[in-house]
Formats: structure tokens, C-alpha cells, sequence
């Protein structure tokens, strides 16, 4: 006979990401049995699980998960697509109600947190998993094994990322330094995750720009030395997407030749899923190297336009 479908809870079902999530438990054949919200703008659950039992209120979210389990039917999987903050308390839920954790990145804001969630896994005997989905891209695969098959050569490599927010950004969360992390972790942290994926550990780091809309830096790694510049402001989109109405910008070049990884960014959180649900899937080791990357770069002090910095920093207006 077939394995039941997995059951799933789902905290932070109004936030951006949160859809994608849903889109992965459905298209895995799994089951949201309820979701968690204190903003109460989510009919894209009807969707997807209109029978999800949905709180706007952490305790009473709490209280109906506990009596899941004690009646025999319960939480195998939390989703977790809340505010960066709080991932760590969130996922402390989770494995207290002895449900798995899937979690958005950035993990954890702190290095010294995966320490504490790593004595939690060995106590409860759940298991905490990152999306890390450029992993499971077919272009960075691609660039990956390419890299390991020349593992001698050191590579110049340029990464842009430019998501164009309005004003709302800087007044939610999002634009809290003490609750996202900043730019470099709320939006660069997968980009980060997936430069030492592909080309080694982090061997220095320096930090050119770090303001609230932008940051920008050079990272030199085992196998490239890397220019980086992550925006939210429509003001640094090169010409060639504002001339096509284009309010998203990615680009990665590896010795001047460009990556095309801008395909299939929505399907990858099901196949996180999928390798996840199959017994695989990235747990705390994996997440550690980018959680120590963009806090290493949040607490560094700016140095200004010297020495190897990205060419999108000459735009920055002060």
C-alpha cells in the first residue's frame, strides 16, 4: 500500500513566500492540516487547502497542533516562512511537537543559533531543513560540476542581484536590521549559500557598500574571487532592464561568460520538497556556511570604493 500523505502546519502564511510553500506541499501530494498568520490576508490558502484549519494568534496555533498529536493525527512537517527573527523559536516548535522543520533561509540569523538547534535535533530525533534551492538549479549544477572538474583555476566571478521594492520595505520588518539581518541576509543569503557550493569555502570578505536599500563586497573563495552587489532600489537596474519594464535583475558571470539561472526559480521549492520527503534535503551543516558568510558581513565595517569592488557600486548615489 502507499504511504499516507505527510501532514503539514504552515507558520507565516501571508508572507511573500509562503504560496510557494503550499504549491510544494500540494504538488507533492502531502497535506496542510492548519496555518499560522497574525495578518489575516491569506485566501491563496483557498487555492491550494481550504480546509486548513488558520490562526492569527501564536497560542491558540500552539493549543490545536498539541491536540493534533495527542488525538493520533499528527504534524509531521511546520513550514516555516516567517519573519528571519523568528525562525529559530519557530522551529523550536516544531521539533518540541516532534514534527520535522522546513524552514526559509536564511536559517538562523546567528552562528551560535544552529549550535543550540543541533542539541534539539539530537534530543527530539526530528530533523531541521534549509531551502537552499539554487542547489537543486540545473544551470548551477551544471557550473558546479564544470568547476570540479578544473579545480585548479581560480575564477573572477560577478554576481548581481537587483529585486525592486517600494517604500513599503524599509517600514516593515524587512527594513529592521535587527529582525531581517539587512540586505546581504534577507535577499543575498541563497546567493551566498550557493558561491560556496560551487566554489569552496570562504577564504576572505571584505564589505565595500551596506546601506538599507544596498550592499556590496568581494568575497575570495577556495576557487573564485567574487564581486557581489544585491539591491532593493529600481534606481540601480541597469538600462537594459528598465528599457523592458523589468523591476527584477540577476546576473552571474563567471570569467565574463554569463550564467542563465533565471528559468525555473518557482518550481525549485517543490523539488526541495521532493528531496526532502524522499529522505534527503539540506539540514543544519549545510545551512551553517552562508549563516556565517552574512553575518560576517553584517558586522563589518564599510570600506568605501577601494580596491576590487563591483561596478554597479560607481551608481550609488550617497
Amino acid at each position: 500500500m502507499p504511504n499516507p500523505p505527510a501532514t503539514f502546519a504552515l507558520i507565516g502564511a501571508a508572507g511573500f513566500v509562503a504560496p510557494r510553500h503550499m504549491r510544494a506541499i500540494q504538488d507533492t501530494g502531502q497535506t496542510l492540516l492548519a496555518a499560522l498568520d497574525p495578518n489575516d490576508s491569506v485566501g491563496i490558502i483557498d487555492s491550494y487547502f481550504p480546509q486548513a484549519d488558520f490562526f492569527t494568534e501564536f497560542e491558540r496555533f500552539d493549543r490545536h497542533v498539541d491536540k493534533l498529536r495527542r488525538k493520533g493525527r499528527p504534524v509531521d512537517y511546520v513550514s516555516i516562512c516567517s519573519p528571519n527573527y523568528l525562525h529559530d523559536a519557530h522551529i523550536r516548535f516544531a521539533l518540541r511537537n516532534r514534527a520535522h522543520a522546513i524552514c526559509e533561509k536564511p536559517l538562523v540569523l546567528n552562528p551560535w543559533n544552529i549550535d543550540g538547534l543541533h542539541e534539539i535535533e539530537t534530543e527530539t530525533g526530528a530533523r531541521i531543513y534549509n531551502i537552499l534551492q539554487l542547489r537543486l538549479h540545473p544551470s548551477i549544477i551544471a557550473l558546479r560540476e564544470r568547476i570540479h572538474r578544473d579545480d585548479t583555476s581560480i575564477r573572477d566571478v560577478d554576481i548581481t542581484y537587483i529585486t525592486s521594492r517600494g517604500n513599503w520595505y524599509q517600514r516593515s520588518w524587512k527594513g529592521n536590521l535587527e529582525k531581517s539581518g539587512g540586505i546581504a541576509t534577507n535577499i543575498g543569503v541563497h546567493f551566498f549559500d550557493m558561491l560556496s557550493w560551487v566554489f569552496g569555502p570562504v577564504r576572505d570578505s571584505q564589505v565595500h557598500l551596506s546601506r538599507p536599500d544596498c550592499a556590496a563586497g568581494y568575497l575570495e573563495l577556495a576557487q573564485a574571487r567574487v564581486r557581489w552587489f544585491l539591491s532593493i532600489n529600481a534606481d540601480h537596474l541597469p538600462a537594459s532592464a528598465r528599457e523592458q519594464n523589468q523591476r527584477t535583475y540577476r546576473s552571474i558571470t563567471v570569467d565574463a561568460e554569463e550564467i542563465e539561472f533565471s528559468g525555473g526559480f518557482t518550481d525549485l521549492h517543490t523539488e526541495s520538497y521532493r528531496h526532502i520527503l524522499s529522505g534527503q534535503g539540506f539540514g543544519l551543516d549545510e545551512a551553517r556556511t552562508a549563516v556565517e558568510t552574512v553575518y560576517q558581513i553584517r558586522n563589518a565595517s564599510p570600506q568605501g570604493l577601494r580596491g576590487d569592488y563591483h561596478p554597479f557600486c560607481a551608481q550609488v548615489r550617497e
